[in-house]
């Protein structure tokens, strides 16, 4: 059973800057890709940066990008979100999860971790 645990998270003050971790354990195989989400109270869960854990290609929402870097340890089995010139509108619970297969839902998720910007 893969287990994901995300920390990091916290409060900050607008323009500072907070580094989450999300490590996996239990993995017995290697997996397409692992992605970062959002939920900011009243809204639906959004994407937030994706890495593909083969050959290291990323993708970010255009909210974050230039501001967000995903990057992987593979020897850790962790993956990290930096996030810089934090703003109010990205207060959010984050969460990680792991994909299996490419083009499959999100197999394995975080309990979620808090990240709360103040102006």
């Amino acid at each position: 059973q893969v287990q994901l645990v995300e920390s990091g998270g916290g409060l900050v003050q607008a323009g500072g800057s907070l580094r989450l971790s999300c490590a996996a354990s239990g993995r017995t195989f290697s997996s397409y890709a692992m992605g970062w989400f959002r939920q900011a109270p009243g809204k639906d869960r959004a994407i937030v940066a994706v890495i593909i854990l083969r050959g290291g290609t990323t993708w970010y929402a255009d909210s974050v990008k230039g501001r967000f870097t995903i990057s992987r340890d593979n020897a850790k089995n962790t993956v990290y979100l930096q996030m810089n010139s934090l703003k109010p509108e990205d207060t959010a619970v984050y969460y990680c999860a792991e994909q299996v297969q490419a083009g499959n839902p999100y197999d394995y998720w975080g309990q979620g971790t808090q990240v709360t910007v103040s102006s």
